[in-house]
């Protein structure tokens, strides 16, 4: 008895060799283009000063000059400093205070009104108040150039909060009704049970918070007037987009500044490694923590 045979769907045969040879050039072109202007960046701000100030496009000699005239100057290191203090501090919060809002959530039978809770926070992942509404009210709760006008009101995100919920709701409800007739409480059922099961999920929601906060700029262009308090990225804005001289950035009394390119350069860097450094230690926890969260429920 013959077989049949199944013929296979045009899509799914293997494509030919000059069609994985075009898409390789295509992803290598476009790998080049997302790594050129970080490698660019990085190599102008080690740049020496005679090159900098002929303009090569790639530098050949290299020198540690602008960052040593901008830890002089202290300027970039106090706005480096605020948003370390602003990124640790609110990322921490936000992820206690999301995790516990949304395992209250996720106990809808223990906690009265917790349905209606939830459609209310859904409700501001469409409906803003707007920039004026916002500004008033962190000008009545005395916030106004306060570093807190930073951490405060981004405290919870409605869809950090979504994807944690879903995360618990997938935990094994027997686990918990297990530590349940053993004696436990909410609180330790929470932070002994929970939270450690959550790990991933809080890796990843933790780097989301952080990489927002650590990118905090329009809000700190409303509400904070004090120079001292600014974070990074407004000091970015003005030293880097605007032009204007970074104070004190001299690498000694005696030499000239570095050139302009090569402080522009190097602050940029500063700004932009330390999210780097992090992002590789929770990659690992992006498919388990994202996809579980967000498919479960």
């Amino acid at each position: 008895m013959a077989t049949a045979t199944v013929s296979r769907p045009p899509w799914m045969n293997p494509p030919p060799v000059w069609v994985r040879g075009v898409k390789a050039i295509v992803i290598v072109c476009i790998v080049i283009t997302m790594i050129y202007p970080l490698v660019y960046v990085i190599a102008m701000s080690f740049a020496s000063p005679e090159q900098a100030r002929a303009g090569v496009v790639f530098p050949t000699e290299y020198s540690l000059d602008a960052y040593r005239a901008i830890f002089n100057g202290g300027t970039v290191v106090n706005g480096l400093q605020n948003s370390l203090f602003i990124t640790v501090v609110g990322t921490l919060l936000s992820l206690a205070a999301t995790s516990m809002l949304a395992w209250g959530l996720v106990r809808t039978r223990q906690v009265p009104g917790a349905k209606i809770v939830l459609i209310g926070i859904l409700a501001t992942m469409f409906f803003s108040a707007g920039i004026i509404p916002n500004f008033m009210l962190i000008k009545y709760l005395g916030l106004l150039d306060s570093t807190w006008s930073l951490i405060i009101p981004g405290l919870i995100s409605a869809f950090n909060m979504i994807v944690i919920r879903n995360f618990f709701q997938g935990l094994p409800e027997e686990l918990i009704e297990a530590a349940r007739i053993d004696g436990a409480g909410e609180w330790r059922i929470f932070l002994q049970i929970v939270l450690p099961l959550s790990k991933p999920v809080l890796a990843v929601m933790g780097l989301f918070y952080a990489v927002a906060y650590w990118n905090t700029y329009f809000n700190a262009l409303l509400y904070i007037n004090d120079s001292e308090k600014w974070p990074i990225q407004v000091v970015l804005q003005q030293y880097v987009l605007a032009g204007v001289a970074i104070p004190g950035a001299v690498v000694s009394p005696d030499q000239p500044p570095p050139p302009g390119v090569t402080l522009q350069m190097a602050v940029i860097v500063l700004a932009t490694v330390p999210i780097l450094i992090v992002y590789p230690f929770l990659q690992r926890f992006f498919t388990s923590g994202v996809l579980t969260g967000a498919v479960k429920g």
